[in-house]
């Protein structure tokens, strides 16, 4: 029997493997367990917690690690509660082998569990990289060289991490698993799962904070055009990053606008993949419109610095926070003469099928292979 153990603390990392941990689970040769933690475990976020339930996973263990402040600071405190509380738990479980993804400041903890308790791990998502000046880049390249194997969305993630000296036989290209699910979910009528009458075309907004921004400003002002425009949206909460006090203060000063808006903390998959896949386009700062929006056709209006410089397809329109530079982009993806832009739009992370190949992957590699990491950069350079 393999034993896998998953490291998941907020619902977008726990979506970017979701499917993978299905086909994990239903493997009677594998024990996966989920070691959860951090915004699935608070009611302020949606308590996404639920979200792996209604998937029946098992849960190894969960440890409330969200401190309840909005600063810098409360993100390495937090990190630091899930490395305090998870050592002993991961030991005694003793894994053959650790999954987790993307570049929260939680998967770092993943690679220095691996590295300290020897246990073989895979980071997912790695080898990606943006210019806005936040941490996110910085985690994930130093979780990368925490981590034992890479499973990597496309072949210029597999260069880059090549360049930061990882050896070639440790990186598999799958995709992203994260559209897998957009082949494999129930639709549902809008109308009857928010129970009210939604406009045919509305819009979908998902906007994080940013430190280096004035997140609260870049917020309001998307709402205000959007409710100028007359153009409802169903737009989300933000995730815990810090400044995420501002947007929500903002949410209740315009949750009364309800011809204009619906505000939602959590919604189970197929709910918001229905309204995902219904929306007339996608606007905000989230990396659902540089990996999801390309699959279904939709346009992404991504304001801001957040995902500068991400390998992206045509779909997305980069945009100021400037007023103007917004009702310009809003007003470029709403014109009919642009919608065959779409049509030629291939998405260059993953064909929907990435879950099977990482499951193949997993269950043909003889992971102690790959525990001990003796290249030396130098010699890779060479090879």
């Amino acid at each position: 029997m393999m034993k896998i153990l998953g490291i998941t603390s907020i619902r977008s990392d726990y979506d970017l493997l979701s499917s993978l941990y299905t086909k994990l689970h239903e493997d009677h040769e594998i024990e996966l367990k989920l070691l959860v933690s951090g915004a699935h475990l608070s009611k302020n976020f949606g308590f996404s917690k639920k979200q792996i339930e209604s998937d029946n996973l098992d849960i190894l263990l969960e440890i409330e690690t969200l401190i309840s402040s909005d600063t810098p600071k409360s993100r390495l405190k937090t990190a630091s509660i899930l490395l305090q509380n998870s050592i002993d738990v991961v030991s005694f479980f003793n894994p053959d082998l650790i999954l987790y993804a993307g570049d929260r400041e939680d998967v770092i903890i993943g690679g220095l569990l691996s590295m300290y308790l020897n246990i073989p791990s895979i980071h997912f998502y790695g080898g990606d990289h943006e210019k806005d000046m936040g941490n996110d880049t910085y985690i994930r390249h130093a979780t990368s060289k925490l981590s034992s194997l890479h499973f990597v969305s496309n072949e210029m993630h597999k260069k880059r991490l090549i360049s930061l000296g990882e050896s070639e036989k440790r990186i598999f290209n799958i995709g992203s698993i994260s559209l897998d699910r957009l082949f494999k979910y129930n639709k549902l009528n809008i109308q009857e799962i928010l129970s009210r009458n939604i406009p045919l075309n509305y819009a979908l907004m998902i906007f994080h904070p940013m430190e280096n921004e004035d997140s609260k400003m870049i917020f309001k002002e998307i709402l205000s055009i959007l409710k100028e425009k007359k153009i409802f949206t169903i737009v989300s909460y933000p995730n815990s990053d810090p400044n995420h006090q501002g947007i929500i203060e903002l949410i209740e000063e315009f949750i009364n606008y309800k011809d204009e808006f619906y505000f939602y903390k959590n919604l189970s998959r197929d709910v918001y993949l229905t309204i995902f896949n219904n929306c007339q386009f996608i606007i905000g700062n989230s990396s659902a419109g540089i990996y999801e929006a390309a699959t279904l056709k939709k346009f992404a209006v991504n304001v801001g610095l957040r995902q500068k410089d991400r390998l992206k397809s045509d779909n997305i329109i980069y945009c100021s926070s400037n007023k103007t530079d917004i009702e310009d982009a809003i007003n470029f993806v709403i014109n009919p003469n642009n919608k065959n832009i779409l049509d030629n739009v291939v998405n260059p992370f993953g064909d929907g099928h990435s879950s099977e190949k990482a499951y193949l992957l997993i269950k043909k590699i003889d992971f102690k292979n790959f525990l001990i990491k003796d290249e030396d950069p130098l010699e890779l350079i060479n090879e």
